[in-house]
């Protein structure tokens, strides 16, 4: 299974003039780097929506390898480069931890539409489903038409009970009720759906935080996590979503989804760099199983296309 996703992803990030390794050995004039080899490098990375700081950070580290005679041929740039890139991401790949003496745990999930959040709660729930817990979906997106239809159509295919009032219903008192009945039925976890908006729409915005208050009237720690899904397509706008997001409401992790999709990869970097919020998952497809924790690991040995790295990290994290 684990194999299966990392050979999607990096199938998808080996397509176009964005992939990042391509021809690194043309980087080299004999045993030595042409002068615009980490010009071109820069450019790739800013290409795959790396992002600036981490680009810089990047390049600074390799150049600082070549000043120092470390990186004088194409092997020796490649393991640097992997090296700096998990220097980067591996302090983010945290699973999310869900302790047996929180019940429920509250996952708050949020971002803007067109992202997969419900999709995302879905996948959650099968998952969360599958490794023996038991959970409640709660409808708190009433501002979007057919929001609670589409959530009850998930909760009816993962056999999870779900909590929803009508279009147009307060949202803080839909997830209330939620944890309410979670814990009166010792549930162990309620993922709460929240309507998609712009980080822009400030009066949502808002809301969100009132929900947030509302929860933590009756617990102080609620919600335990606060999850927001981007998705891995839409580049630069990931980041801006991400910050904002966190300003607003204080996320604990970040799920980003279609990377399937994409053939750059860069933004998984991007964010990494500029928030160090954990990634809690990745989506790599279409089915229910198709949301994995993130490994830094294997998305390294994708980006840069190290297969027999990636298999050998594959069969270790099974």
């Amino acid at each position: 299974m684990t194999d299966n996703w990392f050979s999607k992803v990096r199938a998808k990030l080996n397509q176009g003039d964005s992939f990042l390794t391509r021809d690194l050995g043309t980087l080299f004039s004999g045993d030595t780097l042409d002068d615009d080899a980490l010009e071109l490098l820069e450019e790739r990375l800013l290409l795959a929506d790396a992002g600036v700081e981490a680009t810089g950070t990047l390049i600074a580290t390799l150049s600082s390898e070549i000043h120092h005679g470390r990186v004088r041929n194409e092997g020796q740039l490649r393991e640097a480069l992997r090296k700096a890139l998990l220097e980067i991401l591996l302090p983010v790949s945290t699973p999310l931890d869900i302790p047996p003496f929180i019940k429920p745990f509250i996952v708050f999930v949020v971002g803007v539409n067109g992202a997969g959040k419900t999709t995302t709660i879905g996948k959650l729930a099968h998952r969360y489903k599958s490794q023996g817990r038991k959970v409640m979906l709660a409808a708190g997106d009433t501002f979007r038409a057919a929001a609670v239809q589409q959530l009850t159509t998930w909760a009816e295919r993962t056999g999870t009970p779900i909590s929803a009032q009508g279009e147009g219903a307060d949202s803080a008192s839909v997830i209330f009720d939620a944890v309410q009945a979670a814990r009166s039925r010792q549930l162990d976890v309620v993922i709460a759906d929240t309507a998609g908006r712009l980080h822009t729409q400030g009066h949502l915005m808002e809301e969100l935080r009132k929900i947030k208050r509302v929860l933590q009237k009756h617990d102080p720690y609620a919600p335990h996590e606060v999850l927001l899904v981007v998705d891995g397509t839409t580049g630069g706008n990931a980041l801006v979503q991400a910050v904002q997001f966190h300003e607003a409401v204080g996320l604990t992790g970040l799920v980003i989804t279609k990377l399937d999709g994409t053939a750059k990869g860069g933004i998984v970097l991007a964010i990494a760099k500029r928030l160090a919020l954990p990634i809690r998952y990745v989506g790599v497809g279409e089915g229910i199983d198709d949301l994995r924790p993130f490994d830094a690991r294997q998305y390294v040995d994708a980006l840069m296309n190290t297969p027999e790295i990636g298999r050998a990290s594959c069969r270790e994290r099974v």
